[in-house]
């Protein structure tokens, strides 16, 4: 299972397969297609806690948008950690996140991003002027209204 898993080329296909997977919307990349091609002789259910295992350390590097300074340190953490991961595969990783990182951010970007845009704003502030109640006299209240839609259509 080790030798399996410690395979530099594995590994990377692994991640390609994840950062596909997670980033870039490609919902037919599934678990058993992973370890049917990548890691064919390992059982499923020691796959599954490698494949959860790289799964988190790879969102954990994109969702902090790590430079290399900060990857390194994290992946020596990683390495340091009981039950983490071996140097070889911190060195995959970082390789791989050196390759890939303008990419994934750029998808992650793309992903936070509404179609629709601000078209209007406008507001004011209004004050009651009358009421039962002498305390709610003079309270301010703002009222606010926008305007979203697509850019270049009218209104």
């Amino acid at each position: 299972m080790a030798g399996e898993l410690e395979s530099c080329k594995a590994l990377s296909g692994l991640l390609n397969g994840l950062a596909q997977e997670a980033f870039h919307g490609h919902p037919g990349i599934t678990e058993d297609l992973l370890r049917s091609q990548l890691y064919p002789e390992v059982p499923p259910e020691e796959f599954r806690p490698f494949l959860a295992k790289m799964r988190g350390i790879l969102k954990s590097i994109a969702s902090a948008d790590m430079d290399f300074n900060q990857l390194e340190a994290f992946l020596t953490a990683q390495t340091k950690k009981q039950g983490g991961i071996t140097s070889d595969q911190a060195a995959v990783i970082s390789k791989f996140w050196k390759n890939h990182k303008m990419k994934i951010r750029e998808s992650l970007m793309n992903q936070s991003r509404w179609d629709s845009g601000l078209r209007g704003l406008s507001w004011r502030i209004d004050s009651k002027s009358q009421s039962r109640h002498s305390a709610q006299i003079h309270t301010p209240v703002a009222i606010m209204e926008l305007e979203i839609g697509k850019s270049g259509q009218e209104f």
